[in-house]
């Protein structure tokens, strides 16, 4: 289990993405390393984006295009450590060759290779979905999103009669929750101008329950805290189709609006779902208890873009950036030990805690078992944010998020 990669040992550690996941395993390979592994980290991106923080949606509406306050410049990231960037798109990963092909042609060979692409936005073959919805699982798409709430909110101000825009978000899990009570309790006034009009906020959770898989008394408190933002939330109806304004419903009904959003679950990237090796659900790569890919040695799959079960529970790690990060710290430690030819250790899960967020500062969250809502649960929930900004800009480490 131990043995090292049958690789060239001057083949560079290639990582994949550089989100909360391939930042921490860049980090800690350096550092278990003591920096004598060359790591090679890729990414469309010049900056890692604090993903968990997108659903300020009028905030990022109200700065204009200013994404500085939702990203962190990875060459102040990379700059204490061994790690060189390479910034491009994925194209395809050959595993049997052990290179990474990037689009334009560029190939880059790989000793050991951490595979941390995230999600993006899965649609489930419901038609009209991807082309009439908006997400906030990346910042571009956060950043159209803001600029169409924008437009709307300002039209609005010429509107006659009495009607108010309205956001009919699909997906009752914690971005959805989030996002719905951002755009409820936004003052669109200071974002679009003082005849904006509070827009009407749709939450559909759809045949799951809302915020499944959460303590009960979080959820409890998630829906009262939403229901006095002004969030309607339907519980129990699935979307059928999507039209330019409207949203069809299984149960005949329709719902006119001005704009979706998209929050109905993930699935792996097209590059990832394409790969010869055992997949889960949603294209996910259903990586060994140590993480690692099964028949390729020193080749991990880590965040989003993993199936992961605790080997102590049989439960899936949830797609939760704490998870990611708590994966990220396992697969780096595996990873070297591979190439060292050391013992491989499973990843096991502990959750320190949830916060959802929910407008105006107030947020629901359970933290070591302790339920938290309103202020005091906003306030952890920044807390933990900035704390990991500050730290992850630094190069270090922050348990917190």
């Amino acid at each position: 289990m131990g043995a090292p990669v049958n690789a060239p040992t001057e083949r560079p550690v290639v990582i994949l993405g550089a989100g909360y996941a391939g930042l921490t395993v860049a980090r800690e390979v350096a550092r278990r390393s003591r920096s004598h592994l060359p790591i090679v980290l890729v990414d469309r991106s010049p900056v890692h984006v604090l993903r968990t923080e997108l659903y300020e949606i009028g905030k990022i509406a109200e700065a204009a295009g200013d994404v500085r306050p939702w990203t962190v410049p990875l060459a102040n990231v990379l700059e204490r450590t061994s790690s060189s960037f390479r910034q491009g798109a994925v194209g395809a990963i050959d595993l049997a060759n052990r290179i990474v092909h990037l689009e334009g042609g560029e190939a880059i060979p790989f000793g050991s290779l951490a595979v941390c692409l995230g999600s993006v936005a899965a649609y489930y073959g419901v038609p009209g979905a991807a082309d009439h919805t908006f997400s906030v699982y990346r910042l571009s798409g956060a950043l159209r999103l803001a600029k169409a709430l924008r437009d709307v909110e300002t039209a609005s101000g010429s509107t006659t009669g009495e009607r108010r825009p309205r956001v009919v978000i699909v997906g009752g899990g914690s971005t959805g929750t989030e996002l719905a009570a951002e755009i409820a309790t936004t003052d669109w006034t200071r974002v679009a101008g003082p005849r904006a009009r509070p827009p009407e906020v749709i939450l559909l959770s759809g045949a799951l329950p809302f915020l499944v898989g959460l303590p009960p008394k979080l959820v409890a408190h998630a829906r009262e805290l939403l229901q006095r933002a002004g969030v309607w939330v339907l519980h129990g109806v699935n979307v059928v189709r999507v039209d330019e304004g409207a949203v069809h419903l299984e149960d005949g009904s329709i719902l006119k609006c001005d704009v979706t959003v998209w929050c109905a679950g993930l699935e792996a990237p097209a590059q990832v779902k394409s790969l010869d090796a055992p997949h889960g659900k949603g294209g996910r790569l259903a990586v060994a208890p140590t993480l690692e890919l099964p028949g390729h040695p020193g080749v991990f799959a880590v965040g989003d873009v993993s199936e992961v079960r605790d080997p102590t529970t049989g439960m899936l790690v949830p797609a939760t950036a704490q998870a990611a990060r708590a994966e990220a710290r396992v697969a780096a430690a595996n990873l070297v030990a591979r190439r060292e030819g050391r013992p491989l250790e499973p990843f096991r899960y502990q959750e320190k805690g949830v916060v959802v967020a929910l407008g105006l500062g107030k947020a629901a969250g359970t933290i070591r078992g302790l339920t938290l809502w309103g202020s005091p649960a906003a306030l952890l929930k920044r807390v933990a944010e900035k704390e990991y900004s500050r730290t992850a800009e630094k190069g270090e480490d922050t348990s917190l998020v």
